[in-house]
């Protein structure tokens, strides 16, 4: 399966934001991240039985897809307060494929269970940027891979990573379906 690929995070920091950020387009990043959870239960619903088939030995199933997204949602949760609190904190990287392993595959995570981390979170999330001012949102964050990130760039971005996540996701599901 030739699945589309976002820029390498961490050499290319730049391409990659502008990759998630092309997602996201013109929309309200709030916007299109209240509509995420419904995305990924839909996706649930209708994989049914194959949603923790891989399509690809080196590619993620719907549910490790879904895990991967909740595992952003907990890091960008922590990022959040961390830049809003702190002067320029530092915010490390992770390596998404080595938390999907060791996190994800071959768990069988329980699809309700992450959906029921994933949706408070974000609604927490949700509520922290409404309550933002202009100023908090220009407060920045030094990204170990990115450099100097805001929390208004940094929630953009994550916008654009449920799109890109659940796009990869829908691929995924349509590939086993075929199989």
């Amino acid at each position: 399966m030739d699945t589309p690929r976002s820029p390498d995070p961490v050499s290319e920091p730049k391409a990659y934001q502008d990759h998630l950020l092309s997602l996201l387009g013109a929309d309200d990043p709030a916007d299109a991240q209240a509509e995420a959870a419904a995305g990924w239960r839909s996706l649930l619903t209708e994989a049914a039985d194959r949603r923790d088939v891989r399509p690809e030995p080196s590619e993620w199933s719907v549910v490790e897809c879904l895990g991967h997204a909740v595992d952003a949602e907990v890091v960008s949760a922590a990022r959040y307060r961390w830049v809003l609190a702190h002067d320029e904190p530092p915010l490390i990287g992770y390596d998404q494929d080595l938390w999907v392993d060791a996190l994800h595959a071959d768990r069988q995570d329980d699809p309700d269970e992450l959906l029921g981390l994933f949706e408070p979170l974000r609604a927490a999330n949700l509520a922290l940027w409404e309550r933002s001012s202009e100023d908090d949102r220009a407060r920045v964050g030094v990204h170990a891979e990115r450099g100097r990130e805001s929390f208004d760039l940094l929630f953009r971005m994550i916008a654009g990573h449920d799109r890109f996540h659940l796009a990869q996701s829908r691929r995924a599901l349509d590939a086993v379906t075929r199989a």
